[in-house]
Protein backbone atom coordinates (compact mmCIF):
# COMPACT_ATOMS: atom_id res chain seq x y z
CA UNK A 1 0.00 0.00 0.00
CA UNK A 2 1.29 3.35 -0.69
CA UNK A 3 0.26 6.78 0.75
CA UNK A 4 1.82 9.80 -1.07
CA UNK A 5 1.00 13.39 0.55
CA UNK A 6 -0.96 16.37 -0.93
CA UNK A 7 0.19 17.19 -4.34
CA UNK A 8 -0.87 19.99 -7.02
CA UNK A 9 -1.60 18.24 -10.09
CA UNK A 10 -2.42 21.45 -12.31
CA UNK A 11 -3.69 25.00 -12.09
CA UNK A 12 -6.43 25.62 -9.91
CA UNK A 13 -9.43 25.55 -11.89
CA UNK A 14 -11.34 28.97 -11.86
CA UNK A 15 -14.21 27.84 -10.78
CA UNK A 16 -12.22 25.20 -8.00
CA UNK A 17 -13.43 26.92 -5.25
CA UNK A 18 -17.18 25.56 -5.88
CA UNK A 19 -15.92 22.06 -6.34
CA UNK A 20 -15.74 20.11 -2.59
CA UNK A 21 -13.42 17.92 -1.94
CA UNK A 22 -14.24 14.32 -3.50
CA UNK A 23 -13.65 10.56 -2.20
CA UNK A 24 -12.15 8.68 -5.28
CA UNK A 25 -12.03 5.31 -6.25
CA UNK A 26 -10.22 3.44 -8.85
CA UNK A 27 -11.05 -0.12 -9.71
CA UNK A 28 -8.83 -2.07 -11.51
CA UNK A 29 -8.15 -5.84 -12.50
CA UNK A 30 -4.72 -5.98 -10.68
CA UNK A 31 -5.19 -2.73 -8.62
CA UNK A 32 -7.49 -0.84 -6.67
CA UNK A 33 -6.71 2.78 -5.34
CA UNK A 34 -8.37 5.68 -3.42
CA UNK A 35 -7.86 9.10 -2.75
CA UNK A 36 -9.33 12.53 -1.99
CA UNK A 37 -9.39 15.03 -4.28
CA UNK A 38 -10.43 19.11 -3.62
CA UNK A 39 -12.06 21.23 -6.45
CA UNK A 40 -8.57 22.33 -7.71
CA UNK A 41 -7.21 19.20 -8.65
CA UNK A 42 -5.04 18.86 -5.13
CA UNK A 43 -4.34 15.44 -4.23
CA UNK A 44 -5.23 15.08 -0.41
CA UNK A 45 -4.07 11.69 -0.15
CA UNK A 46 -3.81 8.31 -2.74
CA UNK A 47 -3.59 4.46 -1.22
CA UNK A 48 -3.66 1.23 -3.72
CA UNK A 49 -3.94 -2.29 -2.90
CA UNK A 50 -4.42 -5.22 -5.18
CA UNK A 51 -7.35 -6.35 -6.33
CA UNK A 52 -7.65 -10.05 -5.99
CA UNK A 53 -11.32 -10.25 -7.84
CA UNK A 54 -11.14 -13.83 -7.91
CA UNK A 55 -12.02 -13.37 -4.26
CA UNK A 56 -15.83 -11.82 -5.59
CA UNK A 57 -17.37 -8.84 -5.16
CA UNK A 58 -18.49 -8.95 -1.49
CA UNK A 59 -14.65 -9.43 -0.59
CA UNK A 60 -13.15 -7.06 -2.81
CA UNK A 61 -16.02 -4.25 -2.16
CA UNK A 62 -14.84 -4.46 1.78
CA UNK A 63 -11.51 -3.70 1.28
CA UNK A 64 -12.01 -1.10 -1.18
CA UNK A 65 -14.36 0.40 1.30
CA UNK A 66 -11.50 0.53 3.97
CA UNK A 67 -8.92 1.89 1.71
CA UNK A 68 -11.42 5.09 1.03
CA UNK A 69 -12.04 5.34 4.84
CA UNK A 70 -8.30 5.13 5.54
CA UNK A 71 -7.99 7.68 2.02
CA UNK A 72 -9.85 10.26 3.99
CA UNK A 73 -8.48 9.98 7.75
CA UNK A 74 -4.88 10.18 6.00
CA UNK A 75 -5.60 13.53 4.15
CA UNK A 76 -5.42 16.73 5.83
CA UNK A 77 -9.28 16.97 5.27
CA UNK A 78 -12.44 16.69 7.83
CA UNK A 79 -14.91 13.78 6.77
CA UNK A 80 -17.83 16.50 7.09
CA UNK A 81 -15.87 18.43 3.88
CA UNK A 82 -16.11 15.20 1.57
CA UNK A 83 -19.07 16.09 -0.20
CA UNK A 84 -19.46 13.22 -2.38
CA UNK A 85 -18.18 10.10 -3.95
CA UNK A 86 -16.31 9.02 -7.22
CA UNK A 87 -15.85 5.73 -8.85
CA UNK A 88 -13.80 4.65 -11.88
CA UNK A 89 -14.25 1.09 -13.30
CA UNK A 90 -13.72 -0.16 -16.44
CA UNK A 91 -17.41 -1.51 -18.59
CA UNK A 92 -19.48 -2.48 -19.27
CA UNK A 93 -21.29 -0.69 -17.04
CA UNK A 94 -24.68 1.50 -16.35
CA UNK A 95 -23.67 4.56 -15.28
CA UNK A 96 -27.32 6.19 -14.47
CA UNK A 97 -28.29 2.81 -12.38
CA UNK A 98 -24.82 2.75 -10.74
CA UNK A 99 -24.03 -0.43 -11.92
CA UNK A 100 -20.68 -3.10 -12.97
CA UNK A 101 -22.63 -5.12 -16.01
CA UNK A 102 -20.26 -7.37 -16.63
CA UNK A 103 -16.51 -5.96 -16.65
CA UNK A 104 -13.64 -8.82 -18.11
CA UNK A 105 -11.23 -7.60 -15.52
CA UNK A 106 -13.77 -9.04 -12.62
CA UNK A 107 -14.66 -12.00 -13.87
CA UNK A 108 -18.36 -13.09 -12.24
CA UNK A 109 -19.30 -9.30 -10.86
CA UNK A 110 -22.25 -8.76 -12.62
CA UNK A 111 -25.09 -6.93 -11.95
CA UNK A 112 -23.27 -4.98 -8.41
CA UNK A 113 -24.82 -2.56 -7.43
CA UNK A 114 -21.85 -0.38 -6.55
CA UNK A 115 -23.04 3.41 -6.69
CA UNK A 116 -25.59 2.11 -4.14
CA UNK A 117 -23.46 -0.01 -1.81
CA UNK A 118 -20.74 3.10 -1.68
CA UNK A 119 -23.72 5.63 -1.29
CA UNK A 120 -24.83 3.46 1.36
CA UNK A 121 -21.53 2.97 3.08
CA UNK A 122 -20.21 6.80 3.01
CA UNK A 123 -23.93 8.15 2.89
CA UNK A 124 -22.66 10.28 0.66
CA UNK A 125 -24.00 10.77 -3.27
CA UNK A 126 -22.31 8.21 -5.21
CA UNK A 127 -21.29 8.65 -9.05
CA UNK A 128 -20.44 5.27 -11.53
CA UNK A 129 -18.57 6.13 -14.57
CA UNK A 130 -16.14 4.40 -17.47
CA UNK A 131 -12.40 4.54 -16.26
CA UNK A 132 -11.49 5.69 -19.70
CA UNK A 133 -13.77 8.32 -19.77
CA UNK A 134 -13.09 9.43 -16.01
CA UNK A 135 -9.20 9.80 -17.25
CA UNK A 136 -10.51 11.91 -20.08
CA UNK A 137 -12.08 14.27 -17.35
CA UNK A 138 -9.22 14.03 -14.90
CA UNK A 139 -6.81 15.07 -18.17
CA UNK A 140 -9.14 18.17 -19.54
CA UNK A 141 -9.55 19.57 -16.14
CA UNK A 142 -6.10 19.50 -14.24
CA UNK A 143 -4.23 17.94 -16.69
CA UNK A 144 -2.53 17.63 -20.02
CA UNK A 145 -5.34 18.89 -21.55
CA UNK A 146 -6.64 21.60 -19.38
CA UNK A 147 -7.92 24.66 -21.29
CA UNK A 148 -8.96 22.69 -25.03
CA UNK A 149 -12.00 22.13 -25.68
CA UNK A 150 -11.60 18.95 -27.68
CA UNK A 151 -9.22 16.02 -26.78
CA UNK A 152 -9.08 12.75 -27.01
CA UNK A 153 -7.50 10.23 -23.87
CA UNK A 154 -5.74 6.85 -24.94
CA UNK A 155 -4.48 4.86 -22.00
CA UNK A 156 -2.48 2.07 -23.16
CA UNK A 157 -2.10 -0.03 -20.01
CA UNK A 158 -2.81 -4.03 -20.01
CA UNK A 159 -5.47 -2.92 -22.36
CA UNK A 160 -6.22 0.19 -24.12
CA UNK A 161 -9.12 2.37 -23.23
CA UNK A 162 -9.84 5.71 -23.94
CA UNK A 163 -12.22 8.70 -23.27
CA UNK A 164 -13.37 11.94 -25.71
CA UNK A 165 -14.12 15.24 -24.86
CA UNK A 166 -16.22 17.15 -27.85
CA UNK A 167 -16.56 21.14 -27.29
CA UNK A 168 -16.06 20.68 -23.86
CA UNK A 169 -18.48 17.91 -22.75
CA UNK A 170 -18.23 14.24 -22.02
CA UNK A 171 -19.19 12.12 -25.11
CA UNK A 172 -20.29 8.67 -23.28
CA UNK A 173 -23.10 7.18 -25.77
CA UNK A 174 -26.35 7.03 -25.33
CA UNK A 175 -26.02 3.95 -23.06
CA UNK A 176 -22.24 5.35 -21.30
CA UNK A 177 -20.17 3.22 -22.74
CA UNK A 178 -18.80 4.79 -25.98
CA UNK A 179 -15.44 5.66 -26.68
CA UNK A 180 -14.10 1.93 -26.17
CA UNK A 181 -10.80 3.66 -28.48
CA UNK A 182 -8.68 0.25 -28.22
CA UNK A 183 -10.54 -1.88 -30.20
CA UNK A 184 -10.68 0.32 -33.16
CA UNK A 185 -9.75 -1.77 -35.80
CA UNK A 186 -6.19 -1.50 -37.27
CA UNK A 187 -5.78 -5.03 -39.35
CA UNK A 188 -9.29 -6.82 -39.70
CA UNK A 189 -7.00 -10.13 -40.37
CA UNK A 190 -5.08 -9.50 -37.52
CA UNK A 191 -4.10 -10.85 -34.05
CA UNK A 192 -7.65 -12.09 -31.92
CA UNK A 193 -8.12 -9.60 -29.26
CA UNK A 194 -8.72 -10.90 -25.92
CA UNK A 195 -10.78 -7.91 -24.48
CA UNK A 196 -13.57 -8.23 -27.34
CA UNK A 197 -13.15 -11.48 -29.19
CA UNK A 198 -12.51 -9.86 -32.44
CA UNK A 199 -9.33 -9.93 -34.98
CA UNK A 200 -7.28 -6.90 -35.65
CA UNK A 201 -7.81 -4.43 -32.69
CA UNK A 202 -5.92 -1.69 -31.36
CA UNK A 203 -5.75 -2.98 -28.04
CA UNK A 204 -3.79 -6.32 -29.90
CA UNK A 205 -1.52 -4.68 -30.84
CA UNK A 206 -0.43 -1.90 -28.28
CA UNK A 207 -1.60 -3.03 -25.01
CA UNK A 208 1.12 -3.83 -22.36
CA UNK A 209 -0.02 -7.54 -22.59
CA UNK A 210 0.29 -7.93 -26.43
CA UNK A 211 3.98 -6.06 -26.49
CA UNK A 212 4.97 -8.48 -24.16
CA UNK A 213 3.39 -11.62 -26.00
CA UNK A 214 4.64 -10.68 -29.41
CA UNK A 215 8.22 -10.07 -28.14
CA UNK A 216 8.07 -13.71 -26.88
CA UNK A 217 6.35 -15.03 -30.14
CA UNK A 218 9.29 -13.52 -31.74
CA UNK A 219 11.71 -15.23 -29.65
CA UNK A 220 12.58 -12.72 -27.44
CA UNK A 221 13.41 -13.96 -23.33
CA UNK A 222 10.92 -11.09 -22.34
CA UNK A 223 8.30 -10.88 -19.68
CA UNK A 224 6.90 -7.65 -19.99
CA UNK A 225 6.21 -4.72 -22.12
CA UNK A 226 9.08 -2.68 -20.79
CA UNK A 227 11.35 -5.60 -21.43
CA UNK A 228 10.90 -5.21 -24.92
CA UNK A 229 11.56 -1.63 -24.75
CA UNK A 230 14.42 -1.87 -22.83
CA UNK A 231 16.02 -4.55 -25.15
CA UNK A 232 14.91 -2.15 -28.15
CA UNK A 233 16.48 0.55 -26.52
CA UNK A 234 19.92 -1.58 -26.02
CA UNK A 235 19.69 -2.30 -30.22
CA UNK A 236 18.40 -6.02 -29.85
CA UNK A 237 17.02 -6.12 -33.73
CA UNK A 238 13.98 -8.70 -32.85
CA UNK A 239 12.73 -6.12 -30.11
CA UNK A 240 13.05 -3.37 -32.29
CA UNK A 241 11.40 -5.04 -35.30
CA UNK A 242 8.40 -6.02 -32.09
CA UNK A 243 8.81 -2.19 -31.19
CA UNK A 244 8.31 -0.49 -34.47
CA UNK A 245 5.09 -2.84 -35.20
CA UNK A 246 3.71 -1.32 -32.14
CA UNK A 247 5.01 2.24 -33.12
CA UNK A 248 2.90 1.60 -36.71
CA UNK A 249 -0.15 -0.24 -35.26
CA UNK A 250 -0.66 3.20 -32.46
CA UNK A 251 -0.13 5.09 -35.13
CA UNK A 252 -3.08 3.74 -37.55
CA UNK A 253 -5.27 3.94 -34.63
CA UNK A 254 -4.47 7.44 -33.65
CA UNK A 255 -4.85 8.66 -37.31
CA UNK A 256 -7.97 7.08 -37.59
CA UNK A 257 -8.98 8.45 -33.99
CA UNK A 258 -7.98 11.93 -35.26
CA UNK A 259 -9.34 11.92 -38.14
CA UNK A 260 -13.01 11.12 -37.16
CA UNK A 261 -12.94 13.62 -33.97
CA UNK A 262 -9.82 16.47 -34.86
CA UNK A 263 -8.72 16.87 -31.15
CA UNK A 264 -6.49 20.14 -29.96
CA UNK A 265 -5.13 17.31 -28.41
CA UNK A 266 -4.50 13.27 -27.65
CA UNK A 267 -3.13 12.49 -24.46
CA UNK A 268 -1.49 9.24 -24.25
CA UNK A 269 -1.67 7.65 -20.83
CA UNK A 270 -0.98 4.33 -18.94
CA UNK A 271 2.07 2.07 -18.05
CA UNK A 272 3.71 1.95 -21.94
CA UNK A 273 3.74 5.71 -22.13
CA UNK A 274 6.27 5.32 -19.83
CA UNK A 275 7.99 4.86 -22.73
CA UNK A 276 7.80 8.81 -23.31
CA UNK A 277 9.21 10.09 -26.55
CA UNK A 278 10.44 6.64 -27.83
CA UNK A 279 7.22 6.00 -28.15
CA UNK A 280 5.27 9.47 -28.87
CA UNK A 281 7.62 10.82 -31.08
CA UNK A 282 7.37 8.35 -33.88
CA UNK A 283 3.88 8.18 -34.15
CA UNK A 284 3.30 12.00 -33.54
CA UNK A 285 5.40 11.87 -37.12
CA UNK A 286 3.80 9.10 -38.27
CA UNK A 287 0.14 10.98 -37.76
CA UNK A 288 1.47 14.31 -39.12
CA UNK A 289 1.98 12.45 -42.40
CA UNK A 290 -1.00 10.32 -42.42
CA UNK A 291 -4.01 12.27 -41.10
CA UNK A 292 -6.10 14.52 -43.23
CA UNK A 293 -6.02 18.29 -43.70
CA UNK A 294 -6.18 20.35 -40.08
CA UNK A 295 -6.58 16.89 -38.18
CA UNK A 296 -2.91 16.38 -38.43
CA UNK A 297 -1.70 19.52 -36.37
CA UNK A 298 -3.47 18.55 -33.33
CA UNK A 299 -1.06 17.77 -30.27
CA UNK A 300 0.21 14.23 -29.68
CA UNK A 301 1.33 14.65 -25.69
CA UNK A 302 1.76 12.34 -22.59
CA UNK A 303 -0.84 12.51 -20.23
CA UNK A 304 0.64 14.74 -16.85
CA UNK A 305 -1.25 12.59 -14.09
CA UNK A 306 0.15 9.44 -14.22
CA UNK A 307 -0.24 6.91 -11.80
CA UNK A 308 -3.23 9.24 -10.31
CA UNK A 309 -5.19 9.47 -13.74
CA UNK A 310 -7.72 7.25 -12.14
CA UNK A 311 -8.65 8.56 -9.00
CA UNK A 312 -8.22 12.19 -9.86
CA UNK A 313 -10.70 11.10 -13.13
CA UNK A 314 -13.37 9.90 -11.01
CA UNK A 315 -13.34 13.19 -8.67
CA UNK A 316 -13.31 15.20 -11.67
CA UNK A 317 -16.50 13.48 -13.06
CA UNK A 318 -18.10 14.57 -9.58
CA UNK A 319 -16.48 18.32 -9.96
CA UNK A 320 -17.49 18.21 -13.57
CA UNK A 321 -21.36 17.62 -12.77
CA UNK A 322 -21.12 20.29 -9.48
CA UNK A 323 -18.77 22.64 -10.80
Amino acid sequence: MVVTPARRVAPVAADGARRQPVLAFDIGGTKLAAGVVDGSGVIHSFLVAPTQPQDGPESVLARLFELGRRAVSESDLPWSQIAAVGIGCGGPLDTERGLLLAPPHLPGWVGVPIAELAQREFERPATLENDGTAAAAGEHLYGAGAGTRNLVYLTISTGVGGGIVVDGRLFRGPFGNGSELGHITVDWHGRLCRGCGRRGCLEAYVSGTSIGERGREAGLDVVTAIDVAAAARDGDPIATAVWEETVAALACGVTSIVNIFEPEVVVIGGGVSRSGERLLGPVRDLVRVHAMGSAAHGEIVQAALGDHVGVVGAAAIVHETTG
